[in-house]
Formats: structure tokens, sequence, C-alpha cells
């Protein structure tokens, strides 16, 4: 057997956050999140099945992971071979347009593409919402990269009940996300161990009780397009996340000095006329959000600061997809 696929797959930004799982295992968040689908951040997996290998092989950007590197991946490949009944081991070829593990949500996109190339490698014709809850399996914010555009990712207590929908499709509003990369460096506690890790804060449940009100506010401004409901709304709810991270046991600091740099930053360029808000996921690189009609000017500003080493400009992304080309080596 040597069927193969390739799908691509958007990573995406939270404007309301998910941290911290009613489940580990199923990976099931506490609340709905709400995010955007970013098309200048993708990855692209082929996916071949094959007869002839005796252990799952992962390369990603040209390397290929070891055995521990692998397992996360081999486990939800696992997942696949379950529902179609196959033995087969498979070759997974990857590349990303950005960095990983620095808080761009590499692994939504990853395992979206590795979801949805896998599945269709293996003959499997799932439904958009089958696939988001695969995926979710993988890493939880991956449900949400694989509708289109503006998306809800619904929490309940049972796998087939929490997945994610489009709210509003790419082209409903011209909203820009510049992420703002202040450093490369792997996080030190990945996602996965903050999100472990957000039963010990005292503040988790504060959070939970302002996500009550803020998440249908967020909603309800992305929906109007209110960008002047929307943007402070986006630094409340980052960092609310934030709060709960420091205030875990041990605490997780995701910053660096180029995150609170930019932070402060955002509020003087309101202040002199530029509408730009931040929000931050778990990591140090800094999303800052605004009209299209003011992303020239901010990447303007961003050239003149020291702290930034690159900058990612998206719009709003589409879904994860089967796309026709195969990645070198695969197959």
């Amino acid at each position: 057997m040597a069927a193969t696929a390739t799908a691509r797959a958007c990573a995406n930004i939270a404007f309301i956050k998910y941290w911290g799982n009613l489940s580990c295992e199923l990976r099931l968040p506490y609340n709905d999140s709400i995010s955007m689908n970013l098309d200048g951040a993708t990855s692209t997996t082929t996916v071949a099945w094959r007869d002839d290998l005796p252990t799952d092989v992962v390369v990603v950007d040209g390397v290929e992971l070891d055995r521990s590197g692998t397992q996360r991946a081999s486990e939800h490949l696992d997942r696949v071979r379950a529902l179609a009944g196959l033995d087969a081991r498979a070759e997974v070829r990857s590349v990303n347009t950005f960095p990983m593990g620095t808080g761009i949500a590499s692994s939504a996109s990853g395992f979206a593409a590795l979801t949805v190339a896998a599945t269709a490698a293996a003959g499997l014709s799932l439904s958009e919402r089958e696939l988001s809850s695969l995926a979710r399996m993988g890493s939880g914010s991956a449900a949400r990269s694989v509708p289109s555009g503006f998306v809800q990712w619904l929490a309940a207590p049972s796998h087939d009940d929490s997945f994610a929908y489009s709210i509003a499709d790419p082209g409903h509003w011209d909203l820009r996300d510049v992420v703002a990369v202040v450093s490369r460096q792997h996080k030190v506690v990945g996602s996965s161990g903050g999100h472990a890790a957000a039963d010990t804060s005292p503040y988790l449940g504060a959070r939970l009780g302002e996500l009550r009100t803020r998440l249908p506010a967020v909603r309800a401004a992305l929906l109007d397009r209110d960008f002047a409901a929307f943007g402070p709304l986006l630094e409340e709810e980052a960092l609310s996340l934030h709060a709960a991270a420091l205030t875990s046991r041990p605490p997780i600091l995701y910053w660096a000095p180029g995150t609170v740099a930019l932070m402060r930053q955002a509020a003087e360029w309101r202040a002199s006329g530029l509408p730009v808000y931040f929000t931050l996921d778990a990591g140090p690189n800094v999303h800052l959000v605004v009209e299209g009609i003011h992303a020239t000017s901010l990447e303007r500003e961003l050239e003149r600061l020291s702290c930034v080493e690159a900058a990612l400009h998206c719009r709003p992304g589409g879904p994860a997809a089967v796309v026709p080309e195969a990645l070198g080596g695969a197959g």
C-alpha cells in the first residue's frame, strides 16, 4: 500500500483563548473560544501510508524527528489507523511558513494539516465537524484550523460535541494580524504543559466567570465589524490568559523583553492615532491586530523597532484542505 495525500492548514490566532482542559486525554476545553485563521502562517503536510516502514517517519522543515519527537504524531496517526482499519506505517513530511514553538500556533496548523492529509490518504471521507473533532485530539487549537475564516470552537463534555465551525468567512472583515516576532526560541513550557497546569491557578475560576460576558461581546463585535469595541476586549482576554499562566504553580512566564515593549507600544500608537491592539498566545511573540487600511502604517512602525526580528502579515485564512502538490520524498 502506498496511498498519499497532501493538505495545507492555517495557524490561527484566538481572540477568546483556550486555556485548561476538562479532559486532558480528549483535549476538551473548559470554555468556547473564537479565532481567525492566518493565511500567512501555514503548514503543508504530505502523508504516505507505506507497508515497507517498520515505524512512522516524520520530517518537519527538513529535519527528521527522533522517536520522542515522533510520538505525538504517531499517536494521532494511530487514531486514523483505527478509523480506517490500517496497519501501515506513515511517512510524514511537513513544512511551515513561520517559526514553530513560539506562540504562533504551529501545533494547530500542523495537526489540522496532518489530520486532513492522513484521512484523505487512508480513503476516509469525514465531514468538517468530524475532522475538527479528530484534529482536536492531536492539538486542541487544531480544531479551529479546520474550518474557514473566523471560527468558534465549542466546549462540551464529549468528544463528538466539541468541534469548531465557521461563524464568518474570510471576506467578512478586512482584519489583519501582523505578528511581531521578538524571539524564535522554543518555549520552555509548551502549550500542553500550560493547559495541564491551568488548574493550579487560583485565578482560573475567575477567568472562566469573566468569559461568560467577554466571549459573547467579542463575537458580537466581530460580527458587527466594530473595531472600537473589539480591540480592548482582545487585550483584556490576552492578559487574562497570561494572568492564569503567571499564577499557576509553578508560574509560567511566556514573555520576553520585546513582548512587554510591544504591549506598551500598542497603547502609544493608539494615542498617536494608529488604531492597533495586541493579543498574545502562549509564547513571546505579539499579534498586532489592525484593520486593513492601517496595516501598512503599522508595518512601517515595526521596522523602526530594534526588538522586532521580523513581521508576519496575515489576512483571514481559509479552511484546511487537500492540495495537489506532494512534498518531495513522500510516497
